[in-house]
């Protein structure tokens, strides 16, 4: 029989040999990719009974479905006089347009809201951007949400960034809101599923730290301070957020970690990563991982299905994820 020729079997040797990160295990990697939908979306042992991935045509589909999803957590828990702490991403970035759309025409005063940035680009030492500067976070949001909301807006003393000075107060922040009186508080947070399978910049060679079967002390980790990023990572940021110009991206950033988006109470996730135009992704690899490979603190994304939400994937992304030339 003529020898497959593939990844695992030509890795030994190359330039690839320590490129992906040191726990992930190939061929079950392989095998979740090859699942195809059918397999890939039926709920495995590990999915909280109350999560579901839910497949979308197009960018404009998801956008709406997030944005309404978001919108719906402020709208909720408003009219409940809950306190609502929403941990957020930059990107996907299309929602928060319909977040803005649908609160204004609710004319809900986001006052009962707190906001945490989860990440944010830095150097080693934690400093990070201006909050003014192009390509940061807090700019970013500013400019999608904040800003356009308007009257309806989260007081500016309400809303976090991950600077080195604040990232740390954020697990005491939280744990207050969601321990408040008068019909309790709620964390909700929104994310999207990283090249290397992170959630915000928390990276998967981080579980080297933590060996062992047990994963308790992984999970207990609520932020990091200059996070070293994985070139997975820089990658992914180059071709969809920087237009390829990797020469401007930070190789480090501050991060939330599982101690905070573990402990949420629903969650909404975004995977939009195709080119429909060509006919090509780059995040159906992730997707795939993400719901079918099992918890692992190598692969930080896998701990989604655990809680209550759902997950917004374009349909395609869900395989077979087969060879096609472009």
């Amino acid at each position: 029989m003529p020898k497959t020729i593939n990844f695992m079997t030509t890795v030994a040797g190359s330039l690839l040999e320590n490129f992906y990160p040191r726990g992930w295990d190939f061929a079950k990697i392989d095998a979740c990719c090859d699942m195809g939908p059918r397999k890939l979306l039926k709920p495995a042992r590990h999915w909280h009974r109350n999560f579901a991935p839910v497949a979308v045509k197009n960018v404009a589909e998801m956008d709406k479905k997030m944005g309404d999803a978001i919108a719906d957590q402020v709208i909720d828990t408003k009219k409940k006089g809950q306190r609502l702490a929403l941990i957020l991403p930059v990107g996907p970035m299309g929602m928060y347009k319909q977040v803005v759309a649908r609160i204004k025409r609710a004319k809900i005063k986001c006052d009962h809201v707190t906001t945490f940035n989860m990440d944010e680009w830095s150097d080693r030492d934690g400093n990070t951007f201006p909050g003014n500067q192009v390509g940061g976070f807090e700019n970013a949001m500013v400019g999608a949400l904040f800003r356009p909301l308007g009257q309806f807006t989260v007081p500016k003393e309400q809303r976090n960034f991950a600077t080195k000075v604040n990232l740390p107060t954020y697990a005491n922040k939280i744990g207050e809101i969601k321990a408040a009186s008068g019909g309790g508080g709620r964390l909700v947070t929104v994310y999207g599923i990283g090249r290397a399978c992170h959630i915000a910049f928390w990276e998967p060679q981080i579980a080297a730290e933590f060996p062992g079967a047990s994963a308790d002390e992984w999970q207990k980790q609520t932020h990091r301070i200059g996070q070293s990023l994985h070139p997975l990572t820089v990658e992914q940021n180059a071709l969809h957020s920087f237009n390829s110009r990797f020469t401007l991206i930070p190789c480090w950033a501050n991060t939330i970690g599982p101690g905070l988006f573990l402990q949420s109470d629903f969650c909404i996730g975004g995977a939009d990563g195709a080119y429909p135009d060509r006919g090509a992704m780059w995040q159906g690899m992730s997707l795939c991982v993400t719901l079918q490979y099992g918890n692992d603190p190598w692969v930080p994304s896998s701990w989604m299905p655990t809680m209550a939400g759902r997950l917004f994937f374009m349909k395609q992304l869900a395989g077979p994820l087969l060879p096609d030339a472009h």
